[in-house]
């Protein structure tokens, strides 16, 4: 199962996969290879900090190539599968396409921190709340912004864009992003999250994570694990202040809107979302200093 990949194998995997990895991940995953016996758990774990790097391997390990009966949505156990030789060298060519100005890495710093953040709050979410896969609040978490570095890739302005769509106190973020741009980030993520072969669950609460509203409104009662991780996932974005972070505004117009419908699902209540907050302080990140 670990056979290595050919080069013309991972190159038609990987065609597509245009989200930059993080400039610091590559380094640390550069050090780690040039070890002598190179750590798999190690790798592993920098892959899992990284959205393009995850999306990767997922593409690869869950492609014809393996042709396995289940999807695999652990990057541990993606590169257990595929080998570590195969992983490097699709590692190695992502870096070699992330060749980035430094005004566009600073600006999807904004996108990558919150991606990580998200994702690791989604997870205490997901535990507090009983959540029977604290793995897909987790992919979901990480992957539920992956149109942005698309859409920053394609468009200048697209920063400046993103900002006047959280101001607007009465559309959609999406809403402001149509208009200007005739498409939008939770769009172009469904469908990288779908061509990365991420279970349908997760594609398509990516799709619909700016339409909150039309979910947790009173006349809605259908529950499923789509609601459920859509509700997880728009507490992790408050708690982590996302608001702030990507779209620069000092109130979250989202979460007023929905906030304590979001709650009452979850089953939780303000003390449970001071001690979700204090946990997210407590990993050394202030949610109150961005």
């Amino acid at each position: 199962m670990s056979q290595p990949l050919t080069d013309e194998q991972i190159s038609q995997i990987m065609h597509g996969i245009k989200i930059p990895p993080q400039p610091q991940i590559l380094v640390d995953l550069q050090i780690e290879q040039m070890a002598p016996e190179p750590d798999p758990r190690v790798i592993s774990r920098l892959i899992n900090q990284d959205v393009g790097l995850s999306g990767a391997i997922l593409k690869v390990v869950n492609s014809s190539q393996y042709a396995l009966p289940n999807v695999i949505t652990s990057v541990e156990q993606a590169v257990n599968l595929i080998g570590l030789n195969s992983v490097i060298n699709v590692i190695n060519g992502l870096a070699i396409r992330s060749e980035l100005s430094d005004s566009k890495v600073t600006q999807l710093n904004r996108f990558w921190d919150t991606a990580t953040d998200i994702a690791n709050i989604s997870v205490d979410i997901a535990k507090t709340t009983n959540f029977a896969s604290s793995e897909w609040a987790y992919l979901l978490g990480l992957f539920h912004n992956c149109g942005i570095p698309l859409m920053l890739l394609r468009f200048e302005n697209y920063f400046d864009v993103m900002e006047k769509s959280y101001h607007h106190p009465e559309k959609r973020v999406i809403d402001t992003e149509n208009d200007m741009l005739d498409t939008n980030h939770a769009v172009v993520g469904y469908y990288t999250a779908k061509s990365w072969r991420l279970p349908k669950p997760i594609c398509d609460v990516i799709a619909e994570h700016h339409n909150a509203t039309y979910y947790f409104r009173p006349d809605h009662t259908k529950d499923d694990d789509r609601k459920t991780l859509l509700g997880i996932l728009k507490l992790a974005e408050y708690i982590c202040g996302n608001y702030r972070i990507l779209g620069r505004q000092q109130e979250d117009l989202e979460w007023n809107a929905i906030g304590s419908e979001v709650l009452a699902y979850l089953g939780l209540g303000n003390y449970d979302l001071e001690q979700l907050e204090f946990n997210y302080r407590e990993t050394g990140v202030s949610i109150q200093n961005y």
